[in-house]
């Protein structure tokens, strides 16, 4: 009891109620050591990769005195069952999509992106001052955890297809791997969306399992090789213009921390948030060119018909689902009221001058 005493009122080495259903931390030498599960492949292009500058930046940062031991997906847990792992303990800590955990809570996707939602900044931007965070904060709870933004996939291409999409009788019963709403999204214009983790793609596209897939961008998708199966791409896309990732930690866990280790992982959320999306930034650049001028894959767009059934489609969703109940409800009425002025504004910044470049031709 002495002992247990002492290690719970140590300064700097954290503390745990005698009622937490979390086993104590591992303390080595002074360190805290915390468990990290993810939903992504270890050290894959952007999502993995920045998962371990988080872990790297809060050891850096606490001058080793907290320490994350990163699992990829399936190493711990299995890659959808990141959420649970953290709420119940398994691990402190965790690197997810929340629109996987839509079953949870139907605002979940509100925190990652919707279709025909906001771009990457956007949604940082009302994440941080648009009391999205605060309404994060409040969803989270109730399940104790605490979520910062930690990342993003940036804006997702529309996806990878065997056959030509000329029309929208082109995706009647078509079987893609897309989640989220952007999945119902597909079933309300015919498609049959299908739910799977990263690295059960490539072999269900080339079984046939399904007929199509939407990953990401190009630096992942490269990755995943599904150009070797697949010969359209098409881009863009509406299902997610800005996928945020969070890190999720154990709220109880991170309560017992000192407030110095607190904002440090904090911070270092903070930084991956918009460090993941420089490196798929620059990764989509070049992968994009090696898609196309080595693999000679075809690039190709939505036909209007399609695009104009999945935004209408979304609009229907979403508001569908702002009155499933009245939290729901309230940060549905947060996002669209920042979602009608921040796409007005962007008419006079990133769009309006991002479609004035696209109609100027640089020599080389």
């Amino acid at each position: 009891m002495r002992r247990r005493n002492f290690l719970k009122n140590t300064i700097g080495l954290g503390t745990v109620a005698a009622s937490s259903t979390l086993s104590a931390p591992a303390i080595a030498k002074g360190k805290i050591q915390w468990k990290m599960v993810t939903c992504w492949p270890k050290n894959f292009p952007a999502l993995g990769t920045g998962v371990q500058r988080i872990a790297d930046a809060i050891y850096a940062m606490s001058d080793g005195r907290l320490e994350i031991k990163v699992y990829g997906g399936g190493e711990l847990v299995p890659a959808f069952e990141v959420f649970d792992a953290v709420r119940e303990g398994i691990a402190e800590m965790g690197h997810d999509a929340p629109y996987y955990w839509t079953a949870k809570h139907t605002a979940m996707p509100f925190f990652t992106c919707v279709p025909g939602g906001l771009t990457a900044q956007e949604h940082a931007s009302w994440i941080y001052f648009g009391g999205g965070q605060e309404l994060w904060d409040e969803l989270y709870s109730k399940f104790g955890l605490k979520a910062f933004l930690a990342g993003t996939g940036g804006c997702n291409v529309g996806g990878w297809f065997k056959k030509e999409i000329n029309s929208l009788n082109d995706l009647k019963g078509l079987r893609m791997r897309m989640p989220g709403l952007g999945g119902e999204m597909l079933s309300r214009i015919g498609a049959i969306p299908v739910n799977l983790p990263g690295g059960e793609l490539l072999p269900a596209l080339q079984s046939g399992a399904i007929d199509a897939v939407e990953w990401i961008a190009p630096y992942n998708d490269l990755a995943f090789g599904f150009h070797k199966i697949a010969k359209y791409y098409y881009a863009p896309g509406i299902q997610e213009p800005g996928s945020a990732l969070g890190l999720t930690v154990n709220l109880e866990a991170y309560n017992n921390l000192p407030t110095d280790l607190q904002n440090i992982i904090k911070y270092a959320a903070g930084d991956e948030a918009f460090r993941m999306l420089s490196e798929m930034t620059a990764g989509n650049a070049y992968s994009l060119n090696t898609l196309l001028e080595k693999h000679n894959v075809v690039l190709k767009q939505f036909p209007k018909d399609v695009t104009d059934a999945m935004f209408k489609a979304a609009a229907e969703i979403l508001l569908e689902k702002a009155e499933e109940n009245e939290f729901t409800k309230k940060v549905y009425q947060s996002w669209f009221d920042y979602w009608s002025k921040v796409t007005k504004l962007s008419k006079l910044t990133e769009l309006g001058y991002m479609t004035l470049r696209s109609n100027y031709e640089r020599s080389s």
